[in-house]
């Protein structure tokens, strides 16, 4: 199936905020920040399930992450900050200090078996 186009919002999570006493080197920090919530009418129209692998690439790089099914509008997708979201943001921060980390656009494609092991 071809990509298709989606708008990404990460984010940090208060999950994430419980975490940080553990450490970001533990395989629940590992699941949290490579996971993306879309919507389940998307992930149809994209023809995966949850549970699949999808590939999100923007202008400025792409990475792998898990999905999993959520209550987000049609068209927009969430993750929570990491290392994979690192990957997508460019370095413009439009003098704040933080790359510019809303609202991207995004284009998303399922990625077979063995490119979602890498």
């Amino acid at each position: 199936m071809a990509a298709k186009q989606f708008l990404l919002n990460p984010s940090r999570t208060a999950k994430q905020g419980a975490q940080i006493n553990i450490g970001k080197d533990c395989p629940e920090y590992e699941a949290m920040v490579t996971t993306v919530t879309m919507n389940a009418d998307d992930m149809k129209s994209l023809g995966v399930a949850d549970g699949d692998s999808v590939r999100i690439r923007t202008e400025f790089g792409e990475a792998i992450f898990r999905l999993e099914v959520g209550r987000v509008p049609e068209g927009l997708l969430f993750v929570p900050y990491g290392p994979p979201t690192c990957k997508l943001m460019g370095g413009d921060t439009e003098g704040t200090g933080m790359p510019l980390s809303k609202g991207w656009e995004v284009e998303v494609e399922p990625v077979s078996g063995d490119a979602a092991a890498g």
